[in-house]
């Protein structure tokens, strides 16, 4: 069988699947806390913050590709040895419509209240994070640094008590299509699912995202193609939905978001200007 087609580690930097502990990485990488740089002296501290800082994020990067690529090995493997069966956003239409197959949703709640599929049953695996404690802060602050700016894509966790809603909600011999918008956290709920004792799972390969219009019965205010994209790259119909409808749609949709960049580009010219003046400013007030 061929490889699953998964998505970039770019968009899974985002999603932040902690459903599985990676190998340790402390014997091929040095650890940073005891690393002795030259630039101890005061006045490079800074210097010194920044060099850790970077080489943290690169161990966070490469623990990650290591993470995908032994989940990819094994849904891979899940999906070949048929202990998960592949449908189409069509085929799952014609199984919920002909076979009346219920279809779990597993999206985070950002996603599902733009669009859902009619009749559905929601538990998420990954839900937003609303929590303010320290550490959820400092993850909110690197997911949005991580590319949360453009996409829009909030912090999540990881649901514990995802399998036991699931089982309340269906026994184990179900019939089950399994679906996120992406086809990615589906995978990973999958996965779970199956190493509980469901046996006849369905993933939508693709995700909703890969819906068409007529593909599945919606509720909602938007597509099932659009419900994935936010941040700046939505504003700016920068998104590959986005970039599909404007080719159906022709110059009207294209000139509608030129105008929304012209406009982002105005007011950043605006307050480079606005910030320039004030250091002109701050600095009169230093010299008088």
């Amino acid at each position: 069988m061929a490889s699953l087609a998964l998505p970039s580690l770019n968009s899974l930097a985002i999603s932040r699947l902690h459903s599985q502990k990676a190998p340790s990485l402390n014997s091929s990488i040095p650890n940073i806390s005891t690393f002795k740089h030259p630039c101890t002296a005061a006045p490079h501290r800074s210097q010194c913050g920044v060099i850790r800082m970077q080489a943290g994020e690169e161990d966070f990067e490469l623990k990650q590709m290591r993470d995908m690529a032994a989940a990819k090995k094994r849904w891979d493997a899940m999906i070949r040895e048929g202990k998960v069966k592949i449908l189409t956003p069509k085929e799952a239409g014609y199984a919920i419509q002909l076979s009346n197959k219920p279809l779990l949703d597993v999206r985070p709640s950002s996603e599902r209240r733009k669009a859902w599929v009619k009749g559905s049953t929601w538990v998420p695996i990954f839900e937003v994070d609303n929590k303010f404690d320290v550490g959820t802060v400092s993850r909110k602050v690197s997911n949005f640094m991580m590319g949360g700016w453009w996409s829009g894509v909030p912090t999540l966790s990881y649901d514990s008590q995802f399998l036991s809603k699931v089982e309340e909600k269906f026994p184990k011999d179900a019939e089950l299509i399994v679906a996120c918008q992406k086809g990615l956290r589906s995978l990973a709920a999958c996965e779970l699912l199956c190493n509980a004792g469901y046996k006849n799972l369905f993933w939508v390969q693709g995700g909703l995202e890969a819906a068409e219009e007529e593909d599945l019965a919606r509720e909602g205010s938007q597509s099932l193609k659009f419900a994935g994209i936010g941040g700046l790259s939505e504003f700016l119909g920068w998104t590959d939905p986005q970039r599909v409808q404007a080719a159906r749609e022709g110059w009207g949709y294209r000139l509608l978001y030129s105008a929304r960049l012209v406009g982002v580009f105005l007011v950043a010219d605006a307050l480079f200007i606005g910030a320039q003046q004030v250091g002109r400013y701050l600095q009169d007030i230093r010299s008088h």
